[in-house]
Order: structure tokens, then C-alpha cells, then sequence
């Protein structure tokens, strides 16, 4: 089954797993001593997120490691760009107010 990279951030601990991992690659149990959780919720977590292609698997030897995917995190930044701009115009907008009321302290 094929999942949503929105359904697998939707979760604190993915977004935690995901930070994690950003810094270095990990292996499922170095990664779940990070969490108060069994191993086996971390690995069920590991697998939604590879699903989603977030992160992916390497073999190093008899380790497996999961690391992140740059490119997934690149789509999830496009779609939050479009906010990102109504935002900062809103907030242009509230410091141009805020500054128009400092000047003019007495108006109303």
C-alpha cells in the first residue's frame, strides 16, 4: 500500500524519527533508544515511513540503516512554499499596520 508522505509526517514520532535521521544515517534499534516505545513500534514506524519514501534502507554489512530522502523532504517543502508566502505577506501587512499606529499614536 502505497501511503501519503502527509499521512507519515502527520505523526510526532515519525517527525521525530525524520530528525533524527536527518542528522545520520541510523540503524531501528539505535534510533529506538531515542523513544520510550518498543523496538517493534519504531520498526512499524520505519516502514510507513519507507513506504512513503522518506526514508530509505541501506545494507552495511549485517546493518541495515535507514537515511533520509532529500527529495521526498523537497516536495513536502513545495507544497508548504504556497503558505509560506500568504503568511509572510500577512505578516508584511501586520508590521506595516503596526508601524502606520506607532506614528500615529492619538488616531483612531
Amino acid at each position: 500500500m502505497r501511503r501519503d508522505i502527509f499521512q507519515a509526517i502527520a505523526d510526532p514520532t515519525r517527525r521525530a524519527i525524520i530528525a533524527l535521521i536527518a542528522l545520520q544515517a541510523m540503524t531501528p534499534n539505535a534510533i529506538a533508544e531515542h523513544f520510550d516505545t518498543s523496538r517493534q513500534a519504531i520498526s512499524k514506524h520505519l516502514k510507513i515511513l519507507t513506504e512513503c519514501e522518506l526514508v530509505k534502507q541501506e545494507q552495511q554489512g549485517r546493518e541495515i540503516y535507514y537515511l533520509l530522502e532529500v527529495d521526498k523532504m523537497k516536495e513536502i517543502d513545495k507544497w508548504l512554499e504556497q503558505f509560506r508566502k500568504i503568511w509572510e505577506s500577512r505578516f508584511l501587512q501586520l508590521d506595516q499596520l503596526l508601524a502606520t499606529i506607532k506614528k500615529n499614536p492619538n488616531e483612531k
